[in-house]
Formats: C-alpha cells, sequence, structure tokens
C-alpha cells in the first residue's frame, strides 16, 4: 500500500491544513472585513444622563411623552366610541370573550 513517507505526508497535511487556512483567512481581518462607520459615533449614541439635573430633565421628558401618547389614545378612544354611538352600535368598540 503506502509507505512511511506516504503517512507523514498525510499526518502533515492533516496538521498544517487548517493551520495555513486559518492563517490566511485569519490576518488582516480589520481591513478585509471592516464597514467604515458601522458603529455610530459617541455624539450620534444614546448617553445615560449622571448628573441629578440631567436625569431629572430626562424624566420629565419621559414622562410628558406618555402623557402625550395617553392623550392621543383617550381622544382615538373617544372617536371611536362617537363613531359607533353615531353607527348605532354596529361597532364593536371592546372585546368581550372573558380575555
Amino acid at each position: 500500500m503506502g509507505g512511511l513517507n506516504l503517512e507523514v505526508f498525510k499526518f502533515g497535511m492533516y496538521v498544517m491544513f487548517p493551520i495555513g487556512i486559518m492563517f490566511y483567512f485569519g490576518t488582516n481581518l480589520d481591513e478585509r472585513f471592516a464597514v467604515p462607520a458601522f458603529w455610530p459615533r459617541p455624539e450620534q449614541a444614546n448617553r445615560v444622563p449622571t448628573e441629578r439635573d440631567e436625569i431629572n430633565a430626562e424624566l420629565q421628558r419621559l414622562r410628558a411623552r406618555r402623557l402625550y401618547v395617553r392623550d392621543r389614545r383617550l381622544e382615538n378612544e373617544a372617536k371611536a366610541a362617537a363613531q359607533a354611538k353615531e353607527d348605532g352600535g354596529a361597532g364593536v368598540t371592546r372585546r368581550d370573550d372573558g380575555q
């Protein structure tokens, strides 16, 4: 069949082939696969407030946004209820199946 030299060659290929592939594809990864401007710059990213005044300002902003969304939802529900009342109850505005 084969001799000792063939077995040594096969063993060398089994060991060196994965190492060679990893070396070839593993070098210069930043240059080959880097996408410019992929990560946002620090001034574009969200910043967690750390000062007491900043935290209070952020809480007030979130509270105002929540109230604005709540007011819009209530207005839409009132319009839908008025529309259902005008239609004579033809439109169902609430699911009443026990959930």
